[in-house]
């Protein structure tokens, strides 16, 4: 089983997920959410969402972080800390869409990957995707 991450890790995370608040695009809800995703190799690739007028085109912040590890040949990943807010105010855990954490268990080992959740480097809390995607379906399902 791999070790938890180290509290400096986890605030590089929280502080690098609210800074792509920043980034975010959202003139149709106002809510805006950053990830920073690490990846197994030490490399973090953040994402924000991004709206679009027709609301299905929409990517949140998750995916767009890891759909640029994936295209860039980086398919492992150990954590994503993830944050958000109405107008980027976080006063409360944003946790991952459906969508977000389908995707994750394409990508993850659901017993390893953590999932931080944070306000601040003040207020967060770890998880790992099988505590938020029980019984989740991945690649491993189809051997």
């Amino acid at each position: 089983m791999k070790e938890a991450l180290k509290e400096s890790q986890i605030y590089e995370l929280i502080d690098t997920a609210i800074e792509q608040l920043n980034y975010s695009y959202t003139p149709y809800s106002n809510f805006k959410v950053g990830a920073a995703l690490l990846a197994k190799n030490g490399t973090v690739y953040t994402g924000c969402n991004i709206e679009n007028a027709a609301y299905t085109p929409t990517n949140c912040a998750e995916r767009t972080a890891f759909f640029k590890a994936v295209s860039e040949g980086v398919k492992t990943f150990d954590a994503i800390c993830v944050v958000g807010g109405l107008n980027g105010e976080l006063v409360e855990y944003a946790p991952p869409c459906g969508v977000c954490r389908q995707v994750m268990m394409e990508f993850c080992d659901s017993e390893e990957f953590q999932i931080i959740l944070a306000t601040g480097k003040d207020d967060y809390t770890v998880y790992k995707l099988k505590d938020i995607l029980p019984l989740g379906f991945g690649p491993g399902n189809l051997n």
